[in-house]
C-alpha cells in the first residue's frame, strides 16, 4: 500500500475531508489530493504535518501494515495468529474514535427529531 493511500484511508476513518486536510497543512485541496493519488513526492516535513493532524506517528503511518486491506464488502484480509486476527493498536483506535463520532451523530440527530416533534 503506497504512502498516499495509508493517508486517505486514515483520513476517512477519521472521518475528516481533503478540504479540512488541506486547510489544516496549508496546500490546496488539489494539491492535497495529488498526495492521495501518489501522483507526487512528499517531502518529510509535509508528512509530518499530515501524520500530526491525523493522530498518528510518521513511523506508524509509513509502517502502517501493508496487508490490512478492506475489500469492497468490508471483509478483513490480514495476518492472523492463532484463532484470532491481530489488528494494529492505531487501528483499534481510529475504529474507537469513528464510532465515536457516529455515536455522537446519532445522538444529536435523535434530539433534533424531537424537537421537531
Amino acid at each position: 500500500m503506497k504512502i498516499g493511500h495509508k493517508i486517505k484511508v486514515l483520513r476517512e476513518l477519521k472521518n475528516y475531508t481533503q478540504e479540512y486536510m488541506s486547510e489544516k497543512i496549508g496546500l490546496s485541496q488539489s494539491n492535497y489530493s495529488k498526495i492521495e493519488r501518489d501522483e507526487t513526492d512528499i517531502t518529510f516535513s509535509r508528512l509530518e504535518k499530515i501524520s500530526e493532524v491525523l493522530g498518528i506517528k510518521v513511523d506508524d503511518l509509513i509502517n502502517l501494515n501493508d496487508q490490512i486491506i478492506f475489500n469492497n464488502y468490508g471483509e478483513y484480509k490480514g495476518t492472523q495468529s492463532g484463532n484470532y486476527i491481530e489488528f494494529p493498536k492505531e487501528l483499534i483506535d481510529l475504529y474507537k474514535d469513528k464510532i465515536t463520532l457516529l455515536e455522537e451523530k446519532v445522538k444529536y440527530l435523535e434530539d433534533v427529531i424531537q424537537r421537531l416533534k
